[in-house]
């Protein structure tokens, strides 16, 4: 091997131990450091995701709710009025204690 191919040999592994590994390391280590607060980001969500399913469980059982409170409108209406008929004979019955 002549001195200048052996020259060029050692200046190109200087370059890459001097320049290329430094920065190489440097953009892997913020490669990982980045890659580790998007896992606590996404830590966070699932967390918070999991307090959103369990406030929102009852959802469902609202239908049932909705379906029941529409069944109970002739009953209330039934009720409604025989409250309004006692009503009115305790009004009438006031009137006669009045007289």
């Amino acid at each position: 091997m002549s001195t200048l191919a052996l020259t060029m040999w050692i200046a190109t592994l200087v370059i890459v131990v001097v320049v290329i590994v430094p920065v190489a390391v440097s953009l892997l280590s913020r490669a990982l450091r980045n890659a580790n607060a998007i896992e606590g980001y996404l830590s966070d969500m699932l967390e918070a995701g999991v307090k959103i399913v369990g406030h929102t469980e009852a959802v469902p059982a609202l239908d049932d709710t909705l379906a029941t409170a529409g069944a109970m409108i002739p009953v209330a209406t039934v009720i409604e009025e025989k409250t309004g008929v006692v009503a009115d004979l305790l009004a009438k019955r006031a009137e006669e204690d009045v007289s």
